[in-house]
């Protein structure tokens, strides 16, 4: 009786050794997957974050183009000069080219 005593002793104790590394493994793969979302979420955040901002940037100066303001309208002329002076040549056509 001893015997089948010690035996069903160390049968229970090998269970609850197997069940608590199933219950470890099952906490690591919970822990791998909370990570996991994290990471997720985050990338999900800045994404979302950098449309957000895209869009916005997009419907203010659609605003801004329709606007007429004064101030806006003379930014826009402002802008428009120096476009113009940029594209005009910086010499004369009539100069000699340089050496």
């Amino acid at each position: 009786m001893s015997k089948k005593d010690n035996l069903r002793k160390w049968m229970w104790l090998f269970l609850v050794v197997l069940a608590a590394l199933q219950l470890y493994a099952v906490r690591e793969l919970l822990a791998a997957f909370a990570l996991f979302f994290l990471g997720f979420v985050a990338i999900a955040l800045c994404v979302g974050s950098i449309y957000f901002l895209h869009k916005t940037w997009e419907a203010a100066v659609a605003w801004a183009a329709a606007s007429q303001n004064p101030v806006l309208l003379a930014i826009r002329h402002g802008v428009s000069a120096v476009e113009d002076m940029a594209r005009r040549p910086i010499r004369r056509p009539d100069s000699e080219p340089a050496r």
